[in-house]
């Protein structure tokens, strides 16, 4: 019993020490999910404002630009996910691999050749033991992405795309990442960057910003409308790519909090489980000693009436 009961200390001291540390991670994450939300909701209108932006001068002008330009038959996608480089946040990196790998699936059954851009040492180490090429990599910057990272994400992108497919440039870009919704849900989604819908940014601009069955604005550009293409797509990518950074680091905190939440009610339950085994495992010792106790006494009571007569 003395063994069993030094069995249930060990655990129980080996269970408290895990749960302060989770209990430490909770808090930790809680705090840096405010902040994120706080990005996120700084970023988000001037994304929004930019693509109405270039959607304006992709619907006010003629100009064929080949990232507003519609390609007939596109062979070439290029597919950019974004993970974490840490884990202990439940299903958030695998949700956004699996959103990854159905979208890679729909663009090969689509007869297209799919480059695969990644964020993150966890999506990077699931294409690496899968042994899957990667077009790029980045990590070291998932937490607390910044515009200068996500200016360095979009780089490699934009250029493939103004590349022409038979010099390894892609016809489309399209993004994986997690959307906050709430400290509750957290959305693995993907969207189609490039090249840019201009009919659903469009009826989504009027319909905000004109009445119904009104007529469309007019624009000069100056120099010309290719220009002004040529300025603003860029900028569009960076800032896009940089609101579904702030979006998954807001998510993938989330996502650990609520798991370290767990792992600590868990932690506890455990505790609770293992002083009931001890406390019982006690109970039965004393019991046992006393039973011992009780035994040696009454066989010496007998052996001294026995000795008396």
């Amino acid at each position: 019993m003395g063994a069993q009961l030094r069995v249930y200390k060990r655990r129980i001291r080996s269970v408290t020490a895990t749960k302060k540390i989770t209990k430490a991670m909770e808090m930790i994450a809680a705090s840096r999910v405010v902040k994120a939300q706080r990005k996120v909701a700084a970023s988000t209108p001037y994304a929004t404002e930019l693509t109405r932006a270039v959607t304006a001068v992709g619907t006010g002008s003629n100009t064929k630009h080949p990232l507003t330009t519609e390609v007939a038959s596109a062979t070439r996608a290029a597919v950019l996910l974004i993970t974490s480089d840490r884990g202990l946040a439940g299903a958030f990196n695998s949700n956004a691999i699996k959103a990854a790998e159905r979208l890679t699936a729909r663009l090969e059954g689509e007869g297209k050749q799919v480059e695969t851009y990644v964020v993150g040492r966890r999506g990077i180490a699931h294409y690496n033991f899968r042994e899957r090429a990667l077009a790029h990599s980045w990590t070291g910057f998932t937490d607390e992405p910044t515009y200068g990272d996500a200016k360095q994400v979009a780089g490699p992108l934009i250029e493939a795309v103004e590349k022409d497919t038979a010099d390894g440039g892609v016809d489309e870009l399209h993004i994986v990442y997690t959307e906050f919704v709430s400290m509750m849900t957290q959305t693995a989604v993907d969207s189609r960057l490039l090249p840019l819908r201009l009919e659903d940014v469009a009826t989504e601009s009027s319909d905000e910003a004109s009445p119904k069955g009104g007529a469309r604005p007019l624009y000069e550009f100056e120099p010309s409308a290719e220009d002004v293409l040529d300025a603003l797509l860029p900028r569009y990518v960076e800032s896009r790519i940089y609101n579904a950074l702030l979006q998954s680091a807001a998510s993938k905190h989330a996502a650990t909090r609520r798991a370290m939440k767990s792992a600590t009610d868990n932690a506890g339950e455990l505790i609770n489980t293992l002083s009931r085994l001890a406390n019982a495992a006690r109970q039965a010792e004393i019991t046992q000693e006393i039973s011992e106790i009780v035994g040696g006494a009454s066989a010496l009571a007998d052996a001294t009436a026995g000795s008396d007569k």
